[in-house]
């Protein structure tokens, strides 16, 4: 809470503060408006508590910066509320961009998947395991979210670490689009995917903790809804155009497309000054410190339990993407624009379900109840490639395209939209100054569990003797996958009922150390964060 320098030493509970001067040529409305806003009240506080203090307004303060009635002009030089809309534009724009770039990074993996599939001839295990060994850089994102929020480069902590993902990103897809010899080589593609990815994670936890602070920071709850809206966006145009410019264009057209799309989120970011946010700057502390802070949070019940559930329902799920994806291209024989368009379809209905949750669901709909249908949904739609495999589509009339068209990005936008609760839950709770820290991890479980169900894939795969050239065993390993998605709703009660904790669960279903800790605060590293009603506080002070 910022400490006004109006106020003079106050030694009573209430001080009046003495009016200034009222200028000549004011009407007397003008003149009894600004003595009223001169009143201020403070209210002190026992030595143990912080003391806060009402936002004072005077008059000559309002003459300097504010437009005069009659004519005058601006006589302060500058109009603070355009000030205030220019720099959110610049904040809204940087975000939007980035997170609508981020969602269009399926533009060069779709070109890269084929290239794999049909240029290197990989068996489908064997793609599907670079497709996640390439996104282990995200499994450090705590180390980035942790950087982001003590390590400040150039007075800035946010929007440098956005510029350095980007560049890096372009570093990769423009190495892979200019030098043939990067992408015909299976380690060097590796490598260069790899490297795209941690340039990706570093924009990611960057965009994130930036979200998420912007939002404690002028309490506009659910701001990730509007990111994810941001990025279906991108991915309905990445797929659009990917599948299209496949059909028309080598992979390589794509890789340097990207890379000048790249360019363009460089040139914003570098133009872009975080300062100019309103953003609180935090005092400085180390690492270890900040992993410490880190630690006390998520092991609390209010953190720990919905994580650990979020997590255990991808780990848990052994995906056969990379199999399904070489029966569509392989046996089937359908064409990039048809994954491509089935993509744009899954996106479209992201989109349109982010929009829904965002204006409805999220207001009436516990969250417990809307995981548990999202979840059921899930398990049942992994059973349309059950379909697909066994041709009954084609018993009833249906074509494969037009099957794959509508139904084939079904579960992976419900895997998707699962976990945008719990990064609202998440970034709700956040204490100051580990925003990076606490999305950051969360993004990085997800990536890890969905390393786990990829490998995990791999192995169920091989062991069931699915092959470029034999997928006669593929149904049943889809089936396996739909049973293992039903297991997570066993334990469905450790999701909360609602996205702000658990504070309205009651005394039933807390643990001791919950009921120890009911006002969802906790003391870590001797510092008390108590999440939302602190930032609460802050916002009426």
């Amino acid at each position: 809470i910022m400490n006004n320098p109006l106020l003079l030493s106050i030694t009573n509970p209430v001080k009046l503060l003495k009016p200034s001067t009222i200028p000549y040529g004011l009407n007397l409305n003008t003149t009894i408006n600004k003595k009223q806003q001169q009143l201020t009240k403070t209210i002190v506080l026992n030595s143990n508590t912080r003391s806060r203090t009402t936002t004072t307004f005077t008059s000559s303060l309002s003459l300097v910066r504010r437009r005069n009635n009659n004519g005058g002009g601006v006589t302060g030089g500058f109009d603070e509320t355009e000030v205030c809309r220019r720099d959110q534009g610049n904040a809204v724009l940087l975000c939007a961009l980035g997170y609508w770039v981020q969602g269009s990074r399926c533009f060069p993996w779709l070109a890269l998947n084929f290239h794999m599939s049909h240029c290197l001839h990989l068996k489908p295990s064997t793609l599907q395991l670079v497709q996640y060994t390439a996104i282990l850089p995200m499994v450090a994102k705590p180390l980035y979210g942790v950087l982001s929020d003590v390590l400040y480069i150039d007075g800035a902590r946010r929007v440098p670490y956005i510029s350095i993902g980007v560049l890096l990103q372009g570093l990769a897809w423009g190495s892979l689009a200019i030098f043939p010899g990067s992408r015909e080589a299976l380690p060097s593609l590796l490598g260069l995917a790899l490297l795209s990815n941690l340039g990706a994670s570093v924009t990611e936890v960057a965009q994130d903790a930036l979200v998420a602070e912007y939002g404690l920071r002028y309490q506009m709850n659910g701001l990730q809804s509007y990111a994810l809206m941001a990025s279906a966006v991108g991915g309905i145009l990445g797929n659009l155009l990917g599948g299209y410019c496949l059909v028309k264009t080598p992979p390589r057209i794509l890789f340097l497309a990207f890379t000048a799309l790249l360019s363009l989120q460089l040139t914003v970011s570098l133009s872009s000054k975080e300062e100019s946010f309103g953003l609180a700057r935090i005092r400085e502390t180390s690492l270890k410190k900040q992993f410490n802070d880190l630690m006390g949070v998520i092991q609390g019940d209010e953190v720990s339990q919905p994580l650990t559930w979020i997590i255990a329902s991808i780990a848990m799920v052994p995906l056969l993407s990379g199999s399904v994806f070489c029966y569509q291209t392989q046996v089937l024989n359908l064409d990039p624009w048809v994954i491509g368009m089935s993509k744009v379809i899954g996106q479209l209905m992201l989109l349109c379900l982010t929009v829904v949750y965002d204006r409805y669901l999220k207001k009436t709909l516990p969250m417990r109840p809307l995981v548990h249908i999202v979840q059921l949904l899930y398990a049942l739609s992994l059973l349309f490639d059950y379909i697909l495999v066994k041709q009954i589509n084609v018993t009833f009339g249906i074509s494969n395209k037009a099957f794959v068209l509508c139904f084939s990005s079904v579960a992976e936008i419900l895997a998707q939209f699962k976990i945008l609760p719990f990064s609202v839950l998440l970034a709700n709770m956040c204490p100051g100054g580990c925003e990076g820290s606490i999305t950051s991890f969360l993004a990085s479980a997800l990536c890890l569990s969905s390393i786990v169900s990829g490998f995990a894939g791999v192995g169920m795969a091989n062991a069931i003797g699915v092959t470029c050239n034999n997928y006669a065993n593929l149904p049943a390993g889809i089936l396996i996958q739909s049973l293992a998605a039903m297991l997570p709703l066993w334990f469905i009660h450790y999701v909360p009922m609602s996205e702000n904790g658990f504070e309205r669960e009651g005394k039933r279903g807390l643990s001791k150390r919950s009921r120890k800790n009911r006002r969802v605060g906790r003391v870590v590293g001797q510092e008390i964060f108590a999440y939302r009603r602190e930032r609460d506080a802050e916002a009426q002070t």
